[in-house]
Order: C-alpha cells, then sequence, then structure tokens
C-alpha cells in the first residue's frame, strides 16, 4: 500500500500532484521516465520522487504530441531534441494557439487543485499569483495559458463538465472582482466589451476589458450573450469612445445570420465609435465583408489604445 505524500517543496512536485496536473497515471510516469529517460526526477532520503517544474512541462509537451497521433517514441525524441537545442517553447500570449507552451509553476498548481475540485485553493492561487507577478503579468503569463489548457481538457474529455465549470467560475469572478475595484481617472474614456448574442464564452472579454484599463480605460461589460438590441441601445446612451466585440464560435452567425451586418450597418452611423471585433468565431465565419467593423486579432493592434485621452480623430 502505498503511504500518502506530502504537500510538496515549492516549485517541486511528488508524483501524485503530476498525475493529477498532467493527467498520466502514476505507472504511465515512471514507465516515461524509465523507458525513454524524459525525465529526471530528484529522490528524497525517503525515497519519494520530486519533479521540477521542467519535468512536468516535458510530460506535458509528449503528453500533447501523442494526443496529436504520434507514438510515445516519435514524442519522446523530437522533445529531447529540443531540449538539447533548448529550443523549448517559452510562454505565448495567444488564447488560440493550439501549440504547447511551457506552464509556470502557479498554472501547474491551478490545473493540480482544478482537477481535484478544489475551489477554495483555486482562488487562493489566483491570490497568490496576482500578487506575485502584478495584473498584466498576472493575465498574460497565469490566466490565459490556464483557460487555454482547461479549455483543451474539456474538450478532449479529460475533464469533466464540473472540472471546467468550477474554475471557469472561479476565474471569471476573481477578474469581476478585479474589474470593480480598478481605480480609473474620472474623466477617463469609456470602451464597451461584449459578447456577440448568443455568443456564451465571456472570459476573452474580461481579459479585454482589464487590458484596456491598465491603459488608462473606463470599462463597462455587457457580458455573455447580450440580449439582441442591447449593444445598439448601449452605444447609442453611453457613447462609448470604443467598442470591443468578441466571437469565439459561429453560434452568433448559425442563430442570426445576418445579426453582424446589421451591427455593422449601426456602426456606419456612429463615426464617433470605433467598432472591433476578434475571436475564433469571426475567423471562422466566411461570406462577410465588413465596412465600419474592424477585425483585429490583438488589443495591441488597436491604434487607439495607445493613448485613451487623445481626441478621435
Amino acid at each position: 500500500m502505498e503511504l500518502v505524500e506530502l504537500p510538496s517543496l515549492h516549485g517541486h512536485y511528488y508524483i501524485q500532484q503530476v498525475a493529477d496536473i498532467t493527467g498520466l497515471s502514476k505507472q504511465l510516469i515512471r514507465k516515461w521516465e524509465t523507458r525513454y529517460e524524459l525525465i529526471h526526477p530528484q529522490r528524497l532520503d525517503n525515497g519519494y520522487r520530486v519533479y521540477s517544474e521542467m519535468d512536468v512541462n516535458v510530460l506535458l509537451h509528449v503528453k500533447a504530441l501523442v494526443d496529436q497521433g504520434q507514438s510515445v517514441k516519435q514524442a519522446s525524441e523530437a522533445v529531447k531534441a529540443e531540449q538539447q537545442s533548448h529550443s523549448l517553447e517559452r510562454m505565448t500570449r495567444n488564447l488560440d494557439t493550439t501549440e504547447f507552451v511551457e506552464m509556470n509553476d502557479f498554472v501547474l498548481r491551478l490545473l493540480e487543485k482544478g482537477a481535484n475540485c478544489d475551489e477554495q485553493e483555486v482562488n487562493y492561487l489566483l491570490q497568490q499569483a496576482h500578487h506575485h507577478y502584478g495584473l498584466e503579468h498576472f493575465l498574460d503569463d497565469v490566466i490565459i495559458p490556464f483557460m487555454r489548457e482547461v479549455g483543451n481538457r474539456w474538450e478532449s474529455g479529460q475533464w469533466d463538465a464540473y472540472q471546467e465549470s468550477l474554475v471557469s467560475f472561479a476565474v471569471r469572478d476573481y477578474l469581476i472582482q478585479i474589474r470593480r475595484n480598478f481605480k480609473y481617472k474620472e474623466d477617463a474614456p469609456l470602451v464597451l466589451g461584449a459578447c456577440l448574442p448568443y455568443e456564451l464564452h465571456e472570459m476573452p472579454v474580461h481579459l479585454l476589458l482589464l487590458h484596456a484599463m491598465l491603459k488608462g480605460w473606463k470599462t463597462i461589460l455587457l457580458g455573455s450573450s447580450p440580449a439582441p438590441g442591447s449593444i445598439e441601445l448601449f452605444v447609442e446612451k453611453a457613447k462609448p469612445r470604443i467598442v470591443l466585440l468578441s466571437v469565439s464560435t459561429t453560434l452568433p452567425f448559425e442563430n442570426d445570420p445576418e445579426q453582424l451586418i446589421r451591427l455593422d450597418q449601426f456602426a456606419k452611423t456612429h463615426p464617433e465609435t470605433a467598432f472591433y471585433i476578434g475571436g475564433p468565431g469571426i475567423h471562422m465565419y466566411e461570406g462577410i465583408e465588413l465596412q465600419s467593423i474592424s477585425i483585429k486579432n490583438r488589443l495591441n493592434d488597436i491604434d487607439a489604445f495607445s493613448s485613451p485621452f487623445r481626441m478621435n480623430t
């Protein structure tokens, strides 16, 4: 009978934690370690294996390649070749990438606690990561890679709906709390963030608005699947300087094929407001040319955000 392992050391993980983080069994982890010499965990005096952050990322990388159809041998050789050339990819800042990216200690521990549905620990780690990194790096280096991996695990069936919902709601509520307590200038210009009607994935909007607030903007969120016509109504009343529209799926277009055309026509009648749209859904939706709504992949692609207090031109 295997003994219960102690809590991990900072930056190091016991094998049960590695199993929780990666979704690999302890037996398979040991097999990959001995057969393919992928990782080299340290041994404590009591005989326990202790895995490093890099060890866990190597296992995750091999697993990702195997999930894409490679054999374990092929994947192992590819990862070892990258290790030898020191070319293991560092963190990216693109929610939509399918490439493997190295995850830091906070992301790995969030995955462990999320796999075990430990909501209290997830919230504690979010607070610790926020205080450690500051808001901008917390969003880019923790929240984005964490939520990307959560989405991957839910889509692949590694995580069930309860695990995905628990961590998604925890992250969403924490980001809402940050936005509510954020201090901005009273005369800060306004940016509206909204999903299109029938779009339920609101996390990208939270991230966009927090990045906008870091640049000096005041923000309003309409959230997931706003009622048809509510975006136009809000623009009429509040007159935001910028409108950010998010669409992660094609559901908005399947439910209302004409809505984006109507929004584009509405934007044309409000030249004082700049309209932008982004997300995987817009790139999957073909057959439409927008005249007044600009398609952007990243917030940094929007020149107006560089100086929120300058006058529109």
